[in-house]
């Protein structure tokens, strides 16, 4: 049987981790914000079709500056 309380820490440092890597994405595709250069890692991750390449994108969408969001249909 499983210790409750080591599994509530490992779910608390797993969530941690994640909040983590979600901020130094974010903080790296930050630099993307210029239409050229939006234009050029949206062409990159058009490329492929990895649910790590839709969460990059999502990030993008989230941070859009004025101006500089495309649609794709």
């Amino acid at each position: 049987m499983t210790n409750p309380l080591s599994t509530v820490r490992t779910y608390f440092a797993t969530r941690r981790a994640i909040r983590k890597r979600e901020a130094e994405l974010e903080r790296e595709l930050a630099h993307y914000n210029t239409p050229s250069a939006r234009m050029d890692m949206e062409a990159i991750l058009a490329r492929h079709s990895t649910p790590q390449a839709r969460e990059l994108e999502e990030i993008l969408r989230r941070h859009v500056p004025a101006g500089v969001l495309r649609y794709h249909g």
